[in-house]
This record gives structure tokens, sequence and C-alpha cells, in this order.
């Protein structure tokens, strides 16, 4: 994938699956770091992702793509403690800071090149029931009932080029219904954060309807899941103050960790600021 020109800011988001290799079932953090560097991006929203797990190497993985992306600032935070899966015990987690953390924990994460003045977090409870779902199980996909988890969305306060945005990550819900509900509560918190905003995640919602839901324009509308042969978009890049007018370019990377295909895009992120910075009244 091309370099962003000097005139342009790279922002992707990418769910890791942590790390794993659909094909060997195995998540090795060299795989992860190179996936990570072949990005190049300035700003990357993470989701399904592992720190001390030993099942992707005791790694803290937010950390990991911050060295590949030579990025100095990032963050962690755990949705749960423990490890995911129908066979697994875990308990919600609550700390703010994954690094404060002992132990296996599963979550979201932020990795900057641009300086972060502030980190905010919102937490969304699990759906009650659990779904059928396709995994990735033995090296090729099977239908598992899965119980839904506690969901988290990370959001920052960026010193971009030429002033400052919001960037937020979120992984929501799978089951229907409380993915939309989550996806709303989600933009009435960010509303309130200065603009431009640019959401990032694997939303668990197809192609348009986050835009139904919120109202802010899709930055780049592509498919991008299952990775190996993507047929629906469940990863977005949506903008408030901030549109497809401001994109150079949009890229999806079939990248060798994930089921997941990473979605970037090319963006005058400077343009975007100059047109629409003004204080807005920030959440607690």
């Amino acid at each position: 994938m091309p370099e962003p020109t000097p005139t342009t800011s790279r922002i992707a988001t990418f769910n890791l699956l942590h790390g794993m290799k659909l094909r060997s079932g195995e998540a090795d953090p060299a795989d992860l770091s190179a996936a990570a560097a072949s990005l190049a991006a300035d700003l990357v929203g993470l989701q399904e992702v592992d720190r001390l797990q030993d099942r992707s190497g005791a790694v803290d993985q937010t950390e990991l793509v911050a060295e590949a992306l030579a990025a100095e600032h990032w963050r962690f935070v755990p949705a749960i403690h423990g490890t995911p899966g129908i066979e697994s015990a875990w308990t919600p987690a609550t700390s703010d800071d994954g690094r404060e953390t002992t132990g296996p924990t599963y979550g979201v994460g932020m990795v900057s090149r641009w300086p972060v003045r502030r980190w905010w977090v919102r937490r969304f409870e699990p759906a009650p029931f659990s779904l059928p779902l396709l995994v990735p199980q033995d090296s090729r996909p099977q239908l598992i009932r899965i119980p839904d988890e506690p969901r988290v969305a990370l959001a920052a306060l960026v010193d971009g080029p030429g002033g400052a945005f919001t960037a937020v990550t979120c992984h929501l819900s799978f089951v229907p219904g409380y993915n939309i509900k989550q996806l709303r509560t989600l933009a009435r918190w960010v509303a309130r954060m200065p603009q431009p905003v640019i959401l990032l995640g694997d939303l668990n919602l197809p192609g348009a309807v986050p835009r139904w839901v919120t109202g802010w324009e899709p930055l780049a509308r592509a498919a991008t899941y299952p990775s190996y042969q993507p047929r629906v978009q469940l990863d977005h890049i949506l903008g408030l103050g901030i549109g497809t007018a401001d994109v150079r370019a949009e890229h999806v990377l079939a990248l060798d960790v994930s089921d997941h295909c990473a979605l970037a895009i090319d963006v005058d992120l400077a343009g975007a600021i100059a047109r629409t910075s003004g204080e807005v009244s920030a959440p607690e």
C-alpha cells in the first residue's frame, strides 16, 4: 500500500482477532507486528485486542502495534478480565487503563503518532443471551452459539495536523438491536466532544445502517468481512464535521492476521480541522 502524501493523514480501523492467522489458528506477535507496520497509519483504532494472553504470546498487543508504527501515544482499555470464549471464565473489567491491570485481559485500543490531550471511556452491558455465530474454529468458520460480552468505547482528544480532533474506537455487540442501541448512545456521547470527530470500529452493523442510526457521514464504503472473501462491511469509519470531500483515498487490506480486513482512509485532516474547529462541551 502506498504511503500517505505529505498533505494527507492515514487513519485506520482494524479488528485484530487477537492477531490470529486463520489458516493455522495461531497468533504470533511477529505476524501482528508486520501486519500493523504495513498499515502505515498515523492513527488506528483496534478491536478484539489481547493483553497478556497465553494464546497470543503474552504480549500487550496495543503496545506492539504502537511500536510497529513508531507511535508514542497509545492506550488499551479492557472489556473483560480473562479470556473470551464459550469455555473460558471471564469477568467484566472496570479499569479505564489496561496497563494498570494484571493478568490476561481483552478489549479495544488506540494508537496515535500525534499527542493525545485526553482520553474518555464508555462501557456497555452485554446482551443477556447468546446467539449462533460463524467464528474461526480449527482453521475454518463454524456456527457456534456465543454469549455476548461487555463492550467498551475509547475516545481521544488528539493534537492532529492543524489542531485538535476527536477519535473514537469501539467494538459493538453482535446482537441485533443491542448494537443499534449502543451506537445511538455512543453517538450522543461523542457529539459533545470537540469536532471534527472520527468514529472507528467493528460496529457489527452492515453497510449503510450506521449512517441511518447516527446521521454521520461514512468516510469509507467497502466490504471488510470475512477477510478471505469480503462480502459485508462491518468495520466502519464515520465522520462528524468531516466528510467524503476530505477523503483522498480509501484502502481495504486483507492482512496476514484476523478474519476482518483493515480499513483505512487518507484524509485531508488539517483542512477539516480548520473548517470545523471550535470548542464543544466534552463529557467528563
